[in-house]
Parts: structure tokens; sequence; C-alpha cells
């Protein structure tokens, strides 16, 4: 329920002070990050005494952060494509399937969201250490598929209850297969949600740390957690070029989507 602001007088202007206040608190971090990147100083100091591309350019040399980077997309990839496949099957099966215990199934599909995404990193890693998944390619997906996948069931189930199944019934008496139907008519129509689920799942694997601290190996390291491990040997700039780079991929892809949306209500 929206707050209509024109009835509550002086309260107005301490809750837009109070959202104002909330908002700085999550931005101003950011911000402060993203400067620091530019600093001329070989240490995180703020206010930086210069500015300078070169913590950057440096990001940009150095093979072990791009070895990283390439992980990191890699990873995020592969888990983007396998998420929205399961996730537009599990869609169907939950939206228009009739079997006991369809909402149990829904609960657990999305029990990632909720469950302390620690207690899931041990799980994961004391049952990779078991089938030798630890420190893989495989372990990686398969950990950050667990937690992509609430998000694209999500997407792809609210926009598959927006459509009007007739639509495709109606496809199908004019001669049209199920199959044909869903995918010449079906999916174009909820194609929204699937680009939705596909941006969400690339940004929960690329930003992921946690779970990806866990599966890491000296040989197998994310973005995030070469961050990580950086941070605990030094404090470099070139942390905060990394973070920064993190974000800006991060905030393009959220506009994208954003931009998507609009184009599709106007």
């Amino acid at each position: 329920m929206l707050l209509n602001f024109d009835r509550l007088g002086g309260w107005k202007w301490i809750l837009l002070g109070i959202t104002g206040l909330t908002a700085a608190f999550l931005i101003l971090p950011i911000i402060f990050i993203a400067a620091l990147s530019f600093g001329s100083s070989q240490w995180l100091i703020f206010p930086p005494p210069g500015w300078t591309l070169k913590w950057y350019a440096a990001f940009f040399a150095d093979p072990r952060w791009l070895e990283a980077a390439g992980t990191s997309f890699y990873i995020a990839a592969i888990v983007t494509v396998l998420s929205v496949l399961i996730g537009l099957v599990a869609s169907f099966g939950l939206v228009r399937g009739r079997f006991i215990g369809k909402e149990g199934l829904r609960a657990l599909f999305l029990t990632p969201m909720i469950l302390p995404v620690v207690v899931l990193a041990v799980a994961l890693y004391a049952f990779f250490l078991r089938v030798g998944l630890n420190g893989t390619v495989t372990g990686f997906v398969i950990a950050h598929l667990v937690v992509a996948l609430p998000f694209s069931i999500l997407s792809i189930t609210n926009a598959l209850e927006g459509f009007d199944k007739s639509i495709e019934d109606a496809a199908v008496l004019c001669g049209a297969s199920p199959l044909e139907a869903k995918l010449r008519i079906t999916l174009p129509s909820i194609s929204h949600g699937v680009f939705s689920a596909a941006v969400f799942s690339f940004l929960t694997s690329w930003d992921e740390v946690v779970l990806a601290i866990f599966m890491a190996s000296p040989t197998l390291q994310t973005l995030p957690v070469k961050i990580w491990a950086t941070l605990r040997q030094d404090l470099t700039p070139v942390i905060a070029a990394a973070s920064t780079l993190l974000i800006v991929v991060t905030i393009a892809l959220m506009l994208l989507v954003a931009l998507l949306r609009k184009g599709l209500k106007s």
C-alpha cells in the first residue's frame, strides 16, 4: 500500500530525511571505494592526495587479476545458462503442474534465499570434499547454481503466471504442437522474465564471495575471492579498482533490466 504524503503533514519530511540518510548510508561506501580507485597514493587513503588511472592499468596488466576476472565471468556464464534452463522447466511445472506437494516443492526451491549463506557454504564444502568437487569449476558452478536458481524461478514464475494460457491453447487448436506453441508463443511472451532471470543469475554468481571462498583453491579463484585474499595481505588501491569494476558491471546489468522493463511497459 502506497503512503499518501499529503496527509502526513510534518511527518513527510521526517520520512524523507530517514530515507535520504538510509540511501546515503548504502551509497556513500560505494562512492568512497570508487574514489579510492582513482587515488594517487599507494595506500587506501581518503580523501586521495591526487588522481590517477594507474591502478586500473595495474589491474589489467596483472595476469592474476585478469585470470580471476575471467574465471568469474566463465563460471557466471555457465551458471546463467543452467539457471535459466532449469528455472524455465521448474517454473512450468510449478505454475501449470497439478501434483501433491507442489507448494512444498516451491518452498524447497526458494530455501537458499532464506538459508544463511554460511550454513549453505559449510554444508556444500563438507559434501564436495567427500565427492572430490572442492576447488573445481564444477563445484563452483553447482554451488553458485544453488543460490542463483531461486531468483530464476521467481522471475520466470511471475512472468508465466501473468501470461494468458488461452493464447497458447489457441495456437494448439490452430495446428501447432504443444511444444511449438510454447516455443513460438509462450516463450517470447515471457521473455522479460527469462531475461531478468538471466541477469539476476549472472549477478548472483558474479558477486558471490562466501560460497566462493569455501570452493576456491590456490589455482582457482574468482574475482571476489581474489579481492578478499589480497585484502588480507596488502591494501593496494588495485583492490579498489577491482571492486569498482565489479560494481560497474553490476550497475550496468541492473540498468539494462530497468530499461528493458520500461521498454516493455511503454
